[in-house]
């Protein structure tokens, strides 16, 4: 995942940084690279081993975004404040905006698409990901469970969608581990691909249809043949399920949102067993 990212940055990057120049900024002179050209011109460099940014405004003045800790060690962030301040009117929001030289060049390329300068009214929007972690119930709709026995079950996920604001498609890959009880001794491990729809996208909150394409599943049933004597069985199994279900994602910091999720509920391939679905959880994500 790490050599994902630093290829993404790398390439975004090599593309778009060109010769340095000379500036001069509160006295002092600067050797400055630009990232992006257009009605707000990115600048930086590293100077005393650390990344500095700097904005030019379309009258030539250049300043610095700056992002300085306070007493207690924590990051003010101004640079959202200078941003958002030299962008009014325009339809771009800072409050995810991370100080690295990749997402502040994606912003400045997003603001100048956004007031109509012609060099990135084609720009491409890059990939992004996010990672979650979850924990909820599930009656196993799609196996047979006589009982219609609920069992825990917790998962890792990886999303990937565009960094386009306007884009309500993603895509997930997900691992699902339930675990077993008394009354089911059936336990398995899930290897996931699916697509997801946010139909409704707001800023503060999304919600969404979820699509599981593809599934690998690993489990074990444990059947009881005597009072002494149980039978192991281990399977593993590839499906197509298309199995569709619901959820939201609800902010509550800057790239980080508390997730429900109502799974399963109905698949075009796969024959429920029966129950009424019942496949909840609630989780944690946040963007990489």
């Amino acid at each position: 995942m790490k050599k994902v990212l630093f290829l993404l940055v790398l390439t975004t990057c090599s593309f778009s940084v060109s010769a340095q120049q000379k500036h001069t900024i509160n006295g002092k002179s600067y050797e400055l690279k630009t990232a992006v050209e257009g009605h707000l011109n990115l600048l930086w460099n590293i100077v005393d081993k650390q990344f500095r940014y700097f904005v030019k405004t379309a009258d030539g003045n250049v300043s610095e975004l700056l992002n300085t800790k306070d007493l207690n060690n924590n990051y003010q962030e101004q640079y959202k404040i200078q941003l958002k301040e030299l962008t009014k009117g325009a339809n771009v929001n800072t409050n995810d905006l991370k100080f690295t030289l990749n997402d502040l060049t994606q912003f400045f390329k997003h603001y100048n698409s956004a007031i109509g300068h012609s060099a990135y009214l084609d720009e491409k929007p890059i990939l992004k990901f996010r990672l979650g972690f979850y924990g909820g119930i599930t009656n196993h709709p799609f196996v047979n469970n006589t009982n219609n026995t609920k069992v825990p079950f917790f998962g890792t996920e990886l999303e990937v969608f565009s960094s386009n604001e306007n884009s309500n498609h993603a895509g997930f890959f997900n691992i699902e581990h339930a675990l077993d009880n008394d009354d089911f001794k059936y336990t398995s491990t899930q290897l996931a691909l699916g697509y997801r729809y946010r139909f409704i996208n707001k800023s503060s909150f999304n919600i969404y249809g979820n699509a599981l394409l593809a599934t690998y599943n690993f489990s074990k049933s444990t059947i009881l043949l005597t009072s002494t004597t149980n039978e192991v069985v281990k399977n593993s199994t590839f499906k197509i399920p298309f199995a569709f279900g619901l959820g939201a994602d609800i902010k509550i910091s800057d790239g980080s949102f508390i997730t429900l999720a109502y799974n399963e509920l109905i698949a075009l391939f796969v024959d429920n067993n029966g129950n009424f679905p019942i496949d909840f959880a609630v989780g944690y994500k946040f963007n990489l």
